[in-house]
């Protein structure tokens, strides 16, 4: 489901940049732009009115990690500005076309800088543009039971709403904590217990040490 949206953490980063150079046509290719655009309408609703290239990639980048328990416990905090850090060219190369041709945003290569429309038609579009899955969720979020509103009237809503960025969050964060959790059920039945805690403090070792060299 997320991976409408969450696919960019950009782990098959190269694989991707080959199909986009090589213009291929065909149900891959088309999946791929519709995922990049996907990410970015989600991240245009979640950043502010001005934000650089970097600040836009390490919010796609973040996406498949939002609501995410791992996160939490057991992954390195420094994990999404690591992608983005060795990833600049290749976050370049994705979205350079996706950026210059759409309409609710200003883009400046040369500076790094993008400006979207944080307007209420403009956010309105934005999550127009969102995948099925997430207009759902939100709409589960924002709709109180039994009203059964229509989803457009819904998002009509949100996008007029101070809190649109947070709603839009939250709905991300709810698919990706229960795919997360699916996950991680799933590998202590396939690992058996005592590998999972293996490697679990693996993982904290790992992050401990991401936290020193923040500090």
């Amino acid at each position: 489901m997320i991976k409408q949206v969450g696919y960019l953490v950009l782990m098959n980063m190269s694989i991707q940049v080959r199909i986009l150079l090589q213009n291929e046509n065909g149900k891959l290719h088309a999946a791929l732009v519709s995922n990049l655009k996907s990410a970015v309408n989600a991240c245009f609703l979640m950043l502010p009115e001005s934000f650089s290239e970097e600040e836009l990639f390490h919010q796609i980048a973040g996406l498949s990690y939002s609501g995410d328990f791992r996160m939490v416990i057991g992954e390195d905090k420094s994990k999404v500005s690591n992608i983005v850090k060795d990833n600049m060219q290749h976050f370049r190369i994705l979205y350079n076309n996706i950026l210059q041709e759409c309409p609710q945003v200003v883009y400046r290569p040369q500076q790094g800088r993008l400006e979207v429309d944080k307007s209420p038609e403009g956010q309105f579009t934005q999550l127009m543009a969102l995948p099925r899955t997430l207009q759902q969720q939100i709409t589960r979020l924002v709709d109180p039971p039994g009203k059964n509103r229509d989803v457009e009237e819904i998002l009509l809503q949100v996008a007029q709403d101070p809190d649109c960025a947070s709603v839009v969050q939250q709905g991300i964060s709810s698919i990706v904590k229960t795919s997360s959790i699916s996950q991680s059920v799933k590998g202590i039945a396939t690992a058996g217990l005592m590998k999972t805690v293996s490697y679990s403090m693996k993982k904290l070792q790992k992050m401990s040490k991401g936290w020193w060299r923040k500090t």
